[in-house]
């Protein structure tokens, strides 16, 4: 199984005239380069007087097969850049910029504690090579899927098969009515946007890997020349697989995240709070934040890698992964609250449809009635009670 320059042209004709051309303002540089992994770790800040052992990054000890980075500014980055055009091509520029094929880094640290005998927790770093695809663009109303396709060296040198995963999504909104937001204890709702916090910008809504929800933000784009960011507000948000799979003394990250566009590629900063929810699903009275981290991923734009599987995965699956959205969607649209059973990847609810969706990766022929027919009981089966929206929340 298993992305100029600013020309200022004079002309006489008994009079003299400026003309500025409406292009880039970027000089190109198309020089390539291989990159292989390091051969020591790079330093990670913030801690400079813990025990170099102890703080030893968990994750990503594998590694991947050499690729070349593109380091020439993107196409993408070049139309980026154009004058004359208006904030919202703008934006949308800025969002189909973060399509593309990309070497990823991830990395998280805690930065600061807050309870009695805080001990920062072990930093977290991995890696992946990644495509990022457009799967819905109607103007105002953008969809990006991320796949990953990551192959490995083994110890004795010889090359690993490749390995295929459905990563994130992340649905972007222009001046929307509604987002949506997390409640805590895998409690989701739509809430009403107001028409002063919509205008002029856009909501990015974020899904795990099984296309269930995972949070929504809405923030406006900012532009300075050659500087393109979103930044979200603070946002609840369940935790990631990364931090559920070794402890459990927290239930929500409450934190912004940030979309930065560069030449070559973009980053995703994160802030967050890790915070302790009570039964109600609400911050415990005393000590409800345990920890604050930082985390920096970093989409490197390569050349040259074979993507061909996660491509055909894409083609052959969508039929079946548009379905599924369709009924996340009319489920979130009602705004009333979704309490699921557990986790998705916690409690292996994501099991079934990722299955089912590998079954048409392999070339399983589906008809358009059986694949709706099993999205629509496969999305009910994610919650706690049947009867679909109306399913009471814990808190």
């Amino acid at each position: 199984m298993n992305i100029k320059r600013l020309i200022y042209g004079i002309a006489a004709a008994g009079f003299t005239a400026m003309l500025i051309v409406c292009s880039s303002a970027y000089a190109a540089d198309s020089s390539n380069i291989l990159e292989n992994q390091p051969k020591s770790q790079p330093y990670v800040f913030a801690w400079q007087f813990a025990d170099s052992d102890a703080m030893k990054p968990r994750g990503g000890d594998s590694k991947g097969v050499p690729v070349t980075l593109d380091t020439k500014p993107s196409d993408a980055w070049l139309k980026l850049q154009q004058l004359c055009i208006g904030s919202y091509e703008r934006d949308r520029r800025a969002i189909l910029a973060m399509v593309g094929e990309f070497r990823v880094s991830f990395d998280f640290v805690e930065v600061a504690g807050f309870t009695d005998n805080y001990k920062p927790a072990v930093p977290y770093r991995n890696w992946a090579t990644e495509k990022v695809y457009v799967l819905e663009d109607s103007g105002k109303h953008i969809v990006l899927q991320h796949v990953l396709l990551s192959q490995s060296i083994a110890a004795d040198g010889t090359v690993e098969k490749p390995v295929l995963t459905k990563h994130w999504r992340q649905d972007w909104q222009y001046e929307p009515k509604q987002v949506l937001v997390y409640r805590g204890h895998n409690a989701w709702q739509s809430r009403a946007v107001p028409e002063s916090e919509r205008k002029g910008a856009w909501s990015q809504t974020v899904y795990q890997v099984d296309d269930s929800p995972r949070y929504g933000g809405v923030a406006v784009w900012q532009h300075l020349s050659n500087f393109s960011s979103w930044n979200s507000p603070d946002t609840w948000r369940p935790l990631p697989r990364r931090e559920y799979t070794v402890r459990d003394d927290y239930q929500l990250l409450m934190g912004n995240n940030r979309q930065i566009i560069l030449p070559t590629g973009w980053v995703h900063e994160q802030q967050n709070n890790k915070v302790v929810l009570d039964s109600n699903a609400q911050p415990q009275v005393l000590n409800a934040v345990i920890a604050r981290e930082f985390g920096f991923n970093r989409y490197e734009r390569i050349t040259g890698f074979d993507f061909s599987l996660a491509d055909a995965y894409v083609k052959n699956t969508e039929p079946f992964w548009s379905e599924i959205r369709k009924q996340w969607a009319e489920l979130t649209s009602q705004g009333k609250p979704i309490q699921l059973r557990s986790a998705p990847d916690k409690g292996m609810l994501y099991l079934p449809v990722v299955t089912y969706a590998d079954g048409m990766s392999e070339g399983k022929q589906r008809s358009a009635k059986e694949i709706s027919g099993y999205a629509k009981k496969a999305v009910q089966d994610y919650l706690a009670e049947k009867g679909g929206a109306s399913a009471k929340p814990s808190y």
